[in-house]
This record gives C-alpha cells, structure tokens and sequence, in this order.
C-alpha cells in the first residue's frame, strides 16, 4: 500500500495509539496545541535513541513554546517503557505495531538501506497546528542534529 506523502496545508490523519504506560493517546484529544509527531524505526537501536534523547532534552522549551511531542514506532508498549527508563525519556511514546498510522502519514514504505530497496519505516516528522492541519511534513530526516534543525525551522533557535 503506497500513500501520497504529506504537505503542509493538509489536514492532519486522527489516530488513536496506546503509550508506553498502557494510556490511550488520540491526536485530536490535542487539538488547540501543536503537536510535533514523529515517526522513527526501533526502540533502544542508537539512531532512534540518539533522536529520541534529543526531543526529549528539548522537550521542556518546545512544550514552553506551545508544542507537545509524540514519538511513534512499530515497537510494543511494554519495549517504548524500557526504553523511556533506559534512555530517562520525558516525551510520549506511542506504539503502532500494525503500522496503519504510519502508512495513513506515508512514513511507513519503501526506503533504501545500504543500497537495497526494502520496506520499513521512514523516518519522518511532522508539526500539526492546533487545528490538525499538517504546518511542516519532513520525510527521510537524519537521525542526528533533526532536532535542532526542526527548532531552527519553527524559529525555536
């Protein structure tokens, strides 16, 4: 299943996922604030963990500055809590094993990975404004210095 990816100006899928506390989290229960969502590979794999660190150092001037953060990967709720306290994460993390979320925003297809055509997730993020309208969609983001390039961005410096 292919879905056309995401541009600013469209409107923001819905979901409902469960976090690493077992919660229900619904991108709509956040309407009014804007939601930085974030979609990665894998839990505790250092890419994935050095992003995850790095929303989670800044998480304290984004929510300042209006936003909340939603880190979204394929793993089990019971592996997002380990790795929340392995890695002392402050930010929302939110399963979708089946994956419909991250197709529905396109993070989720085909990606080359050492020179081979494969399916998996994409690293992806996108800022939802406060009335779920799509304001930034970046596909393919590097795992390493995303954050601080998303803050410059948003004009967060």
């Amino acid at each position: 299943m292919s879905t056309a990816r995401l541009a600013a100006g469209d409107p923001a899928p819905d979901f409902t996922l469960t976090d690493d506390t077992g919660a229900e989290v619904s991108l709509s229960s956040l309407r009014g604030r804007k939601v930085v969502v974030y979609f990665y590979p894998a839990a505790m794999t250092p890419g994935c963990t050095k992003q995850a660190c790095d929303f989670s150092e800044s998480l304290d001037s984004l929510k300042a500055s209006g936003y909340e953060v939603l880190g979204i990967s394929p793993d089990k709720p019971e592996k997002l809590a380990k790795f929340r306290e392995k890695e002392s994460l402050t930010l929302r993390l939110l399963s979708d094993p089946d994956k419909a979320v991250m197709e529905s925003y396109a993070a989720f297809g085909e990606k080359t990975m050492y020179g081979k055509t494969v399916q998996g997730v994409i690293r992806s993020t996108f800022v939802v404004d406060e009335n779920g309208t799509i304001e930034v969609a970046q596909y393919n983001v590097k795992a390493t210095g995303h954050v601080a390039k998303l803050r410059r961005d948003l004009g967060l410096v």
